[in-house]
């Protein structure tokens, strides 16, 4: 498709494995100037390197985007190197404790709200006045196919997943007439690290066998596919779409989970 990214500073949480790396790698080749971010220093150089391996330039914040002023300085920093800032990739989250709700402790639960949710918020607290003061830019949110669909054991998770799609529908509203597109991408189950662990775990492993034949393609998707869309979203080719809900779950929600 060409390098339809091409010259746009991008900034991606989360960016430290999984679908923040992939879709990182997906960005860059398509021209993309990127300021990766995670709060994990290992996998954070791993995806440098990785984008460094392919040919491409990047550079990396450790960032806790949990932490107001460490959101601001990721910003901060990207004006201070590039001058602007086009796209945000704001992807960063915790998993799940996998415990019933009621054996949630209010530390398990704020962890979630504070990574998952309130990242975000501050993530576009400060992304939205750059792409301002930039001409205008474009933001994707990750949410997640449990938003709409739940899942055993996931009560913090779901919960902050559903809160990031009215955020995003909330902050196009606010922005939208003012040039900045704000969406969010709703991932079904994907190939990632955190799946892979879940798939050891005996509580899971059966129900996620039954959650692949509920996906209408019959498999799993791969991090990679969802770069490809977060990489159209961020792109001049969707100008005309704003505050969008985008089910990236190779049919699992319009199959209404059975």
């Amino acid at each position: 498709m060409g390098k339809i990214l091409e010259g746009k500073v991008i900034i991606v949480t989360g960016a430290g494995g999984g679908i923040g790396r992939e879709s990182s790698r997906v960005f860059a080749s398509a021209g993309a100037k990127l300021v990766l971010a995670d709060i994990g220093e290992q996998g954070l150089r791993e995806t440098l390197d990785a984008i460094r391996a392919d040919g491409f330039d990047a550079e990396s914040v450790v960032t806790d985007v949990g932490d107001e002023e460490s959101v601001r300085g990721l910003v901060a920093h990207t004006m201070s190197r590039y001058q602007r800032l086009d796209g945000a990739f704001n992807n960063a989250a915790v998993e799940q404790a996998s415990k019933p709700l009621t054996d949630l402790s209010l530390a398990e639960w704020e962890r979630a709200m504070r990574v998952d949710l309130t990242g975000v918020f501050l993530c576009l607290k400060y992304q939205i006045p750059a792409m301002l003061a930039s001409g205008g830019g474009s933001i994707v949110n990750t949410s997640s196919a449990a938003a709409e669909i739940a899942f055993p054991y996931g009560a913090e998770y779901i919960s902050a997943k559903a809160g990031v799609l009215g955020l995003t529908r909330a902050a196009a509203v606010d922005f939208g007439a003012r040039g900045i597109r704000i969406n969010a991408i709703l991932p079904g189950v994907i190939r990632t690290p955190m799946v892979q662990r879940l798939s050891e775990d005996p509580r899971f492993r059966d129900f996620l066998g039954l959650t692949r034949e509920r996906h209408i393609l019959k498999r799993f998707g791969e991090s990679a596919e969802v770069g490809e869309v977060a990489k159209w979203l961020l792109s001049d080719g969707a100008t005309f779409v704003q505050g969008a809900c985008i089910n990236v779950d190779g049919g699992f929600s319009i199959n209404g989970g059975q």
